[in-house]
């Protein structure tokens, strides 16, 4: 699960995406377990949940090169485009709302642009997810 953001803009519409990591992780009870990752350039934590290991991960790069972390952190942890989830904000939703969609293109939005480039994942094909909590 990927937080999209401006790493070390906090409270920011888009750097929503690391807000709700940091709060996933104090679900999951992984908040103190938040580690940098220089091989991705990244801060990572994992967690279990349902029985399913997950990769928390907040790139440490602007929003524009969020991808390049992303691809990395799949390469070293082993994931596939499917395997990852992507959190950012979606200045066509109202504040508040969430919508999920798998697949599709970035619609305007350079920090999915930029995971779907780095992943070499065709846009017209459903092989990522997002969430937007926004």
């Amino acid at each position: 699960v990927a937080g999209l953001g401006n790493y070390g803009l906090r409270g920011t519409r888009h750097s929503v995406g690391m807000a709700v990591l940091d709060r996933l992780a104090r679900q999951l009870a992984v908040a103190e377990g938040w580690r940098a990752d220089r091989r991705c350039c990244a801060d990572v934590a994992l967690a279990t949940a349902r029985g399913l290991e997950l990769l928390l991960l907040k790139p440490r790069r602007l929003m524009n090169l969020n991808g390049l972390s992303i691809a990395s952190a799949a390469e070293i942890y082993r994931l596939h485009p499917e395997d990852i989830y992507l959190v950012h904000d979606d200045l066509d939703k109202a504040l508040g709302k969430v919508a999920i969609k798998l697949g599709g293109s970035a619609r305007g939005h350079n920090g999915v642009r930029s995971c779907i480039s780095a992943l070499h994942s065709s846009v017209s094909e459903p092989r990522w997810k997002g969430i937007s909590p926004a």
